[in-house]
């Protein structure tokens, strides 16, 4: 896959990135990354040279038909996990067993703290049980990572990319070695999951939200939602104006015809 998708990806877009030499060689190391655009998760590791595993909706591979399969196939090659986000506890145990199995293996594990893409290119609080719980459970370094403008080259919804050049800018390994054994402390995973989405502000400028995307998502389905009601009620009263005024002047036409 990085012959037959990154190298392409390179050659058509040539990404620039900063700070190549904060990702080990070799050994366990969790990347945390904002999250832009469906591409990020193509991008970053077709910059490094070892392997990243992300983890993605299972959807993407149980969707029946030839479609299906290839969409599987597809995202088996790119390195991607299935998480089923289904009960009561959703993707969050999943992830987290997931990430832990990534990196007893001493390889590379790709997250993005907010949890789903930023919906305006701002960037979001973020969850403190997948990223931290993984961290403190492993020992492993959390290496922040800024994707920059890729939501231009691919806004949610656009299927066609657009023609640029993104960006990656990767800090300094942060070592949590402090809060070992503490993983099942709010408070801790709280501390840990907001260092690490400074750090994240920091390399990539973005503005910062004190909140979840996945509410702010929400805010602007009701808001459309809300818009559009109110503009369907608007037209609906307009429609009913302009019948009431046309039965008017259908009434005073008739009148004016009756007078004697």
């Amino acid at each position: 896959m990085k012959v037959t998708i990154g190298g392409p990806l390179k050659l058509a877009f040539r990404p620039w990135v900063e700070g190549l030499e904060n990702v080990p060689a070799e050994g366990a190391a969790i990347l945390a990354s904002n999250h832009l655009s469906f591409s990020d998760s193509f991008f970053l590791p077709a910059v490094l040279d070892r392997k990243v595993t992300f983890i993605a909706k299972a959807e993407y591979f149980t969707t029946p038909g030839v479609k299906g399969r290839m969409t599987a196939a597809f995202f088996k090659g790119v390195g991607q996990l299935p998480v089923d986000r289904s009960g009561a506890r959703g993707a969050g145990e999943a992830a987290i067993k997931s990430g832990v199995e990534v990196l007893e293996r001493g390889e590379l594990f790709g997250i993005y703290p907010e949890g789903t893409r930023s919906p305006d290119g701002r960037l979001y609080r973020g969850k403190p049980g997948g990223l931290a719980r993984v961290a403190l459970a492993t020992g492993a370094p959390v290496i922040p990572v800024a994707m920059i403008d890729t939501e231009k080259i691919q806004p949610p919804g656009k299927v066609m990319p657009k023609l640029m050049r993104p960006g990656i800018r990767i800090g300094k390994p942060l070592d949590f070695s402090r809060y070992q054994g503490m993983e099942h402390d709010r408070f801790v995973l709280r501390a840990v999951t907001d260092e690490v989405m400074y750090e994240i502000m920091n390399l990539s400028g973005q503005e910062y939200v004190d909140m979840y995307a996945t509410a702010m998502k929400r805010q602007l389905t009701e808001a459309a939602k809300a818009e559009k009601e109110a503009e369907k009620a608007a037209k609906a009263a307009l429609a009913r104006a302009e019948k009431e005024q046309a039965e008017k002047e259908k009434q005073e036409q008739e009148r004016r015809r009756t007078e004697p």
